[in-house]
């Protein structure tokens, strides 16, 4: 099924941006497990829309509402289900979709494969609305990866040319990125803001990328070859709408090396063989190495913009004048951090489970 993942863990989600409600189900968790709701909830607001001026105006508390699976404040075994109801909708403004597709979106695809059967109305099920359940399911693998001591972060490396200090790849500190704006330096935070916000006076849109760092991994997990941590992570990773590319390591500046100048070489530290450093960027063979693992992801910018474009109506077979309507994001990457550290919390916690 194309909206289920997992091997040991199986999620699904359902729902499209404009229907009742939005939801998940995640199968495959051990009873007992602690479930911490108001972090899960803290989690959750990070991704919510209409908080700030970089984000769509659209306004949706996304508090979910499960409705089995966890019975006094743990897992109980049964399936996890949860759904967030859609109150803040307004599908008139996407009464034209099927006939002049919106540049950069899936309208084209979809009417194509579904015939005209498809849900336009906010993206439907294609739209980015759909990555709050997929937080749901993340908030709460991150909460069991941290009784274990694995930690997992993300910021905005680049928006619009600005670029964020990067995470050290032997050490990154996780901490560092700030609760305000999802950056470690506070002057890059304050230049990406000005972009974005001139982005949006202009009529237009900007990308970013965001870099996601996991620590206390222990070395081991993953599988060759098609169960791998790069394979498993990227997964997920692209099924969040908006992604278009990722890189793990040192990424396609491998391209541009010798292996001398990116093979980490080893030594023996605390009596324990260990990279001296981590260009691998903690996986090599698709099986963890017990470094840091991290990973960058490249966000297209919003193609919902003000700015008129060029369509064509499938009815008409001519070219028409377009101006997208409704509310979007002029950046998406500042409210994607958190869903890149739920796709990872979830690939590894399916990974986790595997191990044995």
């Amino acid at each position: 099924m194309s909206s289920t993942y997992g091997e040991r863990l199986k999620l699904s989600i359902f729902g499209q941006s404009h229907g009742a409600a939005i939801g998940m189900t995640l199968d495959g968790i051990p009873a007992g497990l602690p479930v911490d709701l108001k972090k899960l909830q803290e989690f959750l607001n990070r991704r919510a829309p209409g908080q700030n001026d970089y984000s769509t105006p659209r306004k949706e508390a996304d508090q979910p509402e499960f409705l089995s699976g966890i019975v006094d404040g743990y897992t109980c075994g049964a399936p996890i289900a949860a759904i967030i109801k859609n109150k803040n909708t307004r599908s008139g403004d996407y009464s034209n979709s099927k006939d002049c597709p919106r540049p950069g979106h899936a309208d084209y695809t979809a009417q194509i494969k579904y015939g005209g059967y498809q849900d336009t109305a906010g993206g439907g099920h294609f739209s980015g609305r759909l990555t709050a359940p997929l937080c749901i399911a993340g908030g709460l693998c991150k909460q069991w990866l941290e009784k274990e001591g694995i930690l997992i972060g993300a910021h905005l490396v680049c928006v619009g040319g600005v670029t964020d200090d990067p995470f050290d790849p032997m050490n990154p500190q996780l901490d560092q990125v700030r609760s305000d704006f999802p950056v470690i330096s506070e002057a890059a935070g304050a230049r990406m803001r000005e972009i974005i916000s001139n982005a949006k006076a202009d009529g237009d849109s900007v990308g970013g990328i965001i870099e996601c760092a996991v620590t206390g991994l222990p070395a081991g997990l993953g599988d060759p070859m098609f169960f791998g941590m790069e394979s498993r992570i990227a997964q997920l990773v692209y099924g969040i709408p908006a992604v278009k590319a990722v890189e793990f390591g040192a990424g396609y500046a491998v391209g541009y090396m010798r292996g001398s100048e990116h093979n980490d070489a080893y030594t023996v530290q605390d009596g324990t063989v260990k990279p001296l450093t981590n260009r691998a960027g903690g996986i090599l063979g698709g099986i963890t190495t017990g470094m840091p693992l991290y990973f960058q992801v490249a966000i297209k910018p919003t193609p919902s913009i003000a700015k008129i474009q060029q369509s064509a109506s499938f009815s008409k077979l001519e070219a028409v004048d377009l101006q997208v309507k409704g509310r979007h994001d002029p950046c998406i990457a500042p409210r994607a951090v958190p869903v890149i550290e739920a796709a990872a919390a979830i690939a590894i916690f399916d990974a986790y489970l595997s191990r044995y």
